[in-house]
């Protein structure tokens, strides 16, 4: 019998995905890819069946089928296409899904395999946001586990010690502040998606970089935290870390502050995932600490980066108001990246979709996945007709 733990990896083509891939390819006796997916790009999706050896290959776009077969006609590499396909693939029994799948669109695969029970990597932070309790319910209803991917999330859940729960203060979520930390209001709103996607410290996404430029990135993080850990908001606290080295951190009641410190290598967390209850090589860059010469730590200004504020402000209104400010935000950001409006809008579009949309719908009933997905239609639709004006 094999004692390679299988994996499941949903979205390889991205920035975690691919950062999964050199994780696993730098361990292979440890496991046995059983399916990967991606959205569109066939080329990578091709490449990254083969190197891992998967036994599935699944492409969420049907239109590039046919060029993923012909890519992968002389490997034993089984070719589906479509979302459900997806779905389906991740109901296959594994040790882990690896959930990489960007924005709300990784909803439904992480919760198909939660149903089964199967344990979760959880990559992204929107499908919390949108529905963090619907997937905290079912993954305590079927005894499986989430194990957070983001780094901060990632830091929190190792150093939380649950035999000490009440001994809690608070939680810290460090942020590196972004590109525009030290930029003028006037500035930022000028910005370009060329300087929002330049981060100082991390390799990731376009999405999630121009997350990061607006804080949103850490607004939703404080919104996963809550439900990731079973907090209050007031127990939620983001302190700007510019270095990026302490990931977050635990304080408790006895004057105690616990962190996790890392290089800024999306690896090291991916590894923990991936090995956990054990630990791995990461195949990342590792920390020196003889070459730090500074850790510093300043308050956000919850005026120049509003999104902080409307996380908490979400918090309040309740699940739909953080379905709208996440669908928002998706749609803006896209905008924004393909040259359509400008770097302030995407928080304007957020104020339209919390302060003025959202409460004329605010009554609709969010018991099953199918009203979160409306809710998020319904929000995305909005907002997009606010920006064509």
């Amino acid at each position: 019998m094999s004692s390679k733990k299988k994996i499941t990896i949903l979205g390889v083509t991205g920035s975690i995905g691919q950062s999964t891939m050199d994780v696993i390819l730098s361990a292979p006796e440890m496991f046995d890819v059983q399916v990967i997916s991606a959205h569109r790009n066939v080329t990578r999706l091709a490449d990254a069946a083969i190197k891992l050896q998967a036994k599935q290959a699944i492409i969420a776009d049907e239109t590039q089928k046919p060029a993923l077969q012909n890519l992968l006609k002389l490997h034993d590499i089984e070719v589906l296409a479509g979302s459900k396909a997806i779905e389906e693939a991740a109901r296959t029994p594994v040790d882990l899904v690896m959930a990489a799948i960007m924005g709300f669109a990784g909803l439904r695969p992480i919760l198909c395999a939660l149903e089964q029970g199967t344990n979760v990597a959880i990559a992204n932070k929107e499908p919390l946001v949108a529905a963090g309790a619907l997937i905290m319910e079912t993954t305590r209803k079927n005894n499986a586990k989430i194990l957070p991917v983001d780094s901060e999330h990632n830091a929190i859940f190792q150093v939380l010690e649950e035999h000490n729960r009440p001994a809690i203060d608070k939680i810290i979520l460090t942020a590196s502040g972004g590109p525009f930390l030290n930029w003028s209001a006037e500035d930022i709103a000028a910005a370009t998606p060329e300087q929002a996607i330049a981060h100082p410290n991390w390799t990731m996404g376009k999405k999630i970089s121009v997350d990061s430029a607006t804080m949103m990135n850490k607004a939703l993080e404080i919104i996963e935290a809550i439900h990731l850990f079973n907090m209050s908001p007031d127990m939620i606290e983001v302190l700007i870390h510019p270095q990026s080295t302490i990931h977050s951190m635990v304080s408790y009641i006895d004057g105690s502050i616990l962190s996790q410190m890392g290089a800024s290598d999306m690896r090291t967390p991916i590894a923990y995932a991936l090995a956990w209850p054990q630990r791995m090589d990461s195949a990342g860059n590792k920390l020196d600490l003889k070459t730090l010469s500074e850790l510093t730590f300043q308050q956000p200004d919850f005026e120049k980066f509003p999104a902080l504020s409307y996380a908490y402000k979400c918090i309040k209104l309740g699940q739909g108001a953080c379905i709208a400010l996440n669908a928002a935000n998706e749609v803006a950001v896209d905008q924004f990246l393909n040259g359509k409006i400008g770097f302030s809008d995407i928080m304007k579009s957020v104020a339209y979709a919390v302060d003025e949309f959202y409460p004329e719908i605010s009554t609709i009933a969010l018991k099953t996945v199918e009203d979160i997905e409306e809710l998020d239609n319904t929000v995305r639709q909005a907002v997009e007709r606010y920006n064509q004006v």
